[in-house]
């Protein structure tokens, strides 16, 4: 009985005019607001989740609830869209800086709550007994603040907050870009390990014919018995690379499926292609693709934001040893059961003086100049690489194009070579070494086009990554890039 008699005069006190004639009144007050405080940060969380975070390319935005980063089977030949959609969506890198793009969005959520009233309300309850009497109390106290002038110690604290969230967000894109570029090399591996298998299994089966050959001519008695072991050697030899060859293609489909965000041991298949085409020459300006990666290579981008960030907490840090302007409301409003009330109504502005806080103050700042100095240097650093990421990638690009093209004379003339050495040979006009010299020549010639082709395709990935370029348009680009 006590109890329901408690809770029906707690909700009395709320029903109470008084109550609602506090709120009111200040609110009125809080309109009076400057009003560049409110317009600067009011905006909502829908603002800082789509306006802030673009960093992964679209329809990958948020990886855990995409339709396209649904469960897939991959019991088809997986061209090279298909496998970068998969390291997007399932590699756990991904997830993670976006995860932390979305930390830092709540920070500045977090900064900018600094900008609006707050407004505590604190309700108890007692129950009083004698021996004459027994009656209960219930008190309610609200109290509502607003901080009016800080010498820009919030200002300082949301372009903190932006700044890292920028960098967030640029670091978020600065992954995907090089998941994006790990996932395309890994595709290209595992085309050139499946091209250098077929070529070792073609060497193979010329080894084989040399010595089925040369094994003839010893049984007919026009051979002698070096002829027939060496090209046994050169046979088994053969075997035990195609061997080798057949691990490496595992080892690179495991590279693949790591990459992708899956096991391993995953059964995966790459959908067959041509990608020795002969590729034009490259013929660009160095020192303008320099200048647009400077402008637009995530990591840069978020080291300045980095830098911009530790700028605001100097600021910040000077701003927080200085006065605060505030003003307050509070009303208190006491119910008793024996019809006794109390109601009392408080308005005040109320200035905060830091006079001494142990020098603690002097070193905070200290400590955000070093910070500040910290982030500037790395920014030069990395803009010093970001220019020789270009470089190395562009000279490789140039080294890679132009190989290509070394080595289809290299293959064409070591073919007509081969040929003609095991046709003497059969002939008995030729001998077995020169036979089995220009046989291996052969296999060294289609291996370094093999190479030749797999490093200009990296290297024109590695290009667009340096400059900052690489995305989902890029990829379709790329050769054999389309599903099959």
């Amino acid at each position: 009985m006590h109890m329901w008699r408690l809770i029906t005069q707690l909700l009395k006190s709320f029903s109470n005019l008084n109550f609602f004639r506090f709120f009111l009144t200040f609110f009125l007050i809080s309109a009076f607001i400057p009003a560049y405080a409110l317009d600067s940060i009011w905006y909502s969380d829908k603002d800082l989740k789509e306006d802030n975070i673009k960093a992964i390319p679209e329809g990958y935005m948020d990886p855990s609830v995409t339709d396209a980063c649904g469960t897939k089977t991959y019991d088809k030949p997986l061209s090279l869209v298909d496998v970068t959609e998969a390291a997007l969506c399932h590699n756990p890198q991904t997830k993670e800086v976006y995860a932390t793009a979305k930390a830092q969005a709540a920070q500045v959520g977090i900064a900018r709550s600094l900008f609006f009233p707050s407004v505590t309300d604190t309700v108890s309850t007692s129950e009083n007994k004698t021996r004459s009497t027994n009656y209960s109390d219930v008190t309610n106290k609200i109290v509502a603040s607003y901080l009016l002038y800080d010498f820009g110690s919030r200002d300082a604290t949301l372009e903190n907050a932006n700044q890292l969230l920028k960098a967030a967000s640029a670091t978020q894109n600065a992954t995907v870009q090089n998941v994006l570029l790990s996932a395309v090399n890994a595709f290209y591996q595992v085309h050139a390990s499946k091209a250098i298998l077929n070529a070792s299994i073609e060497t193979e089966h010329l080894y084989q014919e040399s010595f089925k050959s040369a094994e003839a001519k010893y049984i007919a008695g026009v051979a002698t018995p070096a002829d027939k072991l060496q090209a046994q050697t050169s046979f088994a030899n053969a075997t035990l690379t195609k061997i080798t060859n057949e691990g490496t293609l595992k080892i690179a489909y495991g590279n693949l499926a790591n990459i992708m965000g899956v096991p391993a041991s995953m059964r995966l298949e790459i959908a067959d292609a041509k990608l020795d085409t002969i590729p034009d020459m490259i013929d660009q300006d160095i020192e303008a693709l320099i200048e647009q990666a400077r402008s637009q290579r995530p990591d840069l981008i978020a080291s300045e934001a980095q830098l911009k960030a530790s700028l605001a907490k100097i600021e910040g840090a000077k701003a927080d040893s200085k006065p605060t302007v505030s003003m307050s409301l509070s009303n208190t409003h006491s119910d008793d059961s024996n019809a006794a009330f109390t109601n009392n109504s408080a308005i005040g502005l109320n200035v905060s003086i830091p006079l001494f806080g142990g020098y603690k103050p002097t070193y905070l700042i200290r400590s955000a100049e070093a910070t500040a100095e910290l982030n500037a240097s790395q920014r030069d650093q990395l803009k010093l690489q970001v220019s020789l990421d270009v470089w190395t990638a562009y000279q490789n690009l140039k080294t890679a194009n132009e190989s290509i093209a070394a080595s289809n004379v290299l293959v064409s003339s070591a073919e007509e070579s081969s040929r003609v050495a095991l046709g003497r040979y059969k002939e008995g006009v030729g001998n077995i070494i020169d036979t089995l010299n220009a046989q291996s020549a052969l296999a060294n010639a289609k291996q370094q086009k093999i190479q030749s082709v797999l490093n200009w395709n990296i290297a024109r990935t590695t290009l667009a990554q340096s400059i900052g370029v690489l995305d989902n348009a890029m990829i379709q680009k790329l050769p054999e890039a389309k599903r099959q």
